[in-house]
């Protein structure tokens, strides 16, 4: 095979070869080559222990990490000339044995290339090339799947999930990565040991979600999760979204919208100095997500039409509740859950323009999430009615040129009453307490609903507003 090779493995051969240990480049690094995918992150294994190739990394890097130590693996990093950097990990041959109640190893060292691609997790990743001489290792035709896009494993399937059951998600993962589909028996497999998925972490699930999300194809790897049956274990919001269509077809196949509003989503996100850089995580989450409320909503209506009220709020809940379980960061949660509680909030003004009051409050509400919020609105149209979408599209496209507007008008992000608390203190002769914040929430709606006012005006205002309501509340 022709390969075009990375000058530092070449060069890590040799040295490990000048020492007499045997060094191989495997997994994912192999695959790419023949996929012709970049790669930075490079993954050997080798005959010698730790302490015998430790020199040698310290040596040939400018950094270097042992966290791995235990399981038979240190790093190294090397930065180029040119400014990049690459980054090793060289592990000794490997033979696992797994406590059935729990996917941690206990390792044990092996002794032969061979041996260690048999615990890989698919054939695909279980080729290996070695270095320097450059000898292709496949023993399990995973080139030949590679070819065919097939995940297959090594072993029986059955043995590999069993051993290892992070790998049933791995499998739906490289779905979306790569555009594979999975092989018949390894698919069959993992649909009847889902239940093994439990003992895996919740970090370790959601490290392997975020890496679908945020994939080139995560519809694809979305739809490999509920067919699975893995979404019903660990994201079981997802599947429930398949209501049954009834017979007329009244509504909509939720899942089946929910999988075009993540790929709309996906192609609303914008280059690295847009506002929405591609792959961006919490607009791919929130448009997964953004209708969970509704098999909780569903009500049938009289004439025949189905309703889902409050489903954002309801949805945004049990979103909340999903990505804590899942150990999700504690702000990507709440951006997520923000997005999904506020999906419905622009569906008003296609009815009736809103006022320049409504314009402001929207865009100074929506905050930082502001550009998220109407991708995602616009991703949920999905209507097939052409003059419906073209009406929808037109609004959406008037009320961000207003916001536009607006903007270079005033600063709507940083938007302050013209009063502040001390100069209402002062004018109402207040001492600091709930008063002052009550008149500080009239005074910004009332900035909010008219705008920028000059201080004799807005002091006038705080007057009359005192005298109204507020001294009667002293």
């Amino acid at each position: 095979m022709d390969f075009q090779v990375w000058p530092e493995a070449i060069e890590l051969g040799r040295l490990f070869a000048e020492q007499g240990f045997e060094l191989a480049l495997v997994g994912g690094p192999v695959r790419d080559l023949l996929l012709h995918r970049p790669s930075h992150d490079l993954d050997f294994c080798t005959s010698a222990r730790p302490e015998q190739f430790e020199p040698i990394l310290r040596h040939w890097g400018s950094g270097f990490w042992d966290m791995g130590r235990k399981f038979g693996t240190l790093g190294a990093l090397r930065r180029r000339p040119d400014g990049t950097e690459v980054k090793v990990e060289v592990t000794t041959y490997r033979k696992d044995t797994y406590d059935p109640d729990s996917r941690k190893p206990e390792v044990d060292y092996g002794d032969s290339l061979e041996g260690d691609l048999s615990r890989r997790d698919f054939t695909v990743n279980a080729m290996a090339l070695r270095v320097p001489d450059l000898v292709f290792v496949d023993p399990y035709r995973g080139a030949n799947d590679l070819a065919k896009q097939v995940l297959r494993t090594p072993v029986d399937p059955r043995q590999s999930f069993d051993d290892d059951p992070l790998r049933m998600m791995r499998a739906v993962r490289f779905v979306a990565q790569l555009g594979f589909t999975i092989a018949p028996e390894t698919a069959e497999a993992i649909t009847r040991m889902t239940d093994r998925i439990s003992i895996v972490s919740a970090e370790r699930i959601r490290d392997e979600l975020t890496k679908l999300m945020l994939s080139d194809h995560p519809v694809q790897g979305i739809e490999a999760l509920v067919q699975s049956g893995l979404a019903d274990i660990v994201l079981p919001e997802v599947p429930a979204l398949q209501l049954e269509i009834d017979e007329h077809h009244r509504h909509k196949d939720v899942f089946e919208h929910t999988l075009m509003v993540v790929d709309r989503a996906i192609a609303l996100e914008t280059g690295p100095d847009g506002p929405v850089p591609a792959p961006d995580l919490t607009l791919r989450l929130a448009a997964l997500l953004h209708d969970i409320g509704k098999p909780a909503t569903r009500r049938f209506e009289p004439g025949g039409k189905v309703s889902f009220h409050h489903h954002d709020a309801v949805g945004a809940r049990l979103a909340r509740k999903r990505l804590k379980a899942l150990r999700f960061d504690h702000h990507l949660i709440a951006d997520v859950c923000d997005l999904i509680s506020m999906h419905l909030r622009f569906h008003g003004y296609v009815d009736e323009r809103w006022t320049d009051a409504a314009v402001r409050r929207y865009a100074r509400e929506t905050g930082p999430l502001y550009e998220r919020l109407n991708r995602l609105t616009r991703a949920d149209a999905t209507t097939r009615n052409k003059r419906k979408a073209q009406v929808f599209s037109s609004a959406m496209d008037e009320l961000e040129d207003r916001v536009a507007q607006l903007r270079q008008r005033e600063d709507l992000d940083a938007i302050r009453p013209d009063l502040d608390g001390r100069q209402i203190m002062r004018i109402l002769d207040l001492k600091p307490g709930p008063q002052v914040g009550r008149a500080y929430r009239h005074m910004l709606d009332y900035r909010l609903d008219h705008g920028p006012v000059d201080r004799q005006t807005a002091e006038q205002e705080l007057r009359d507003w005192w005298q109204r309501e507020g001294a009667d509340q002293a």
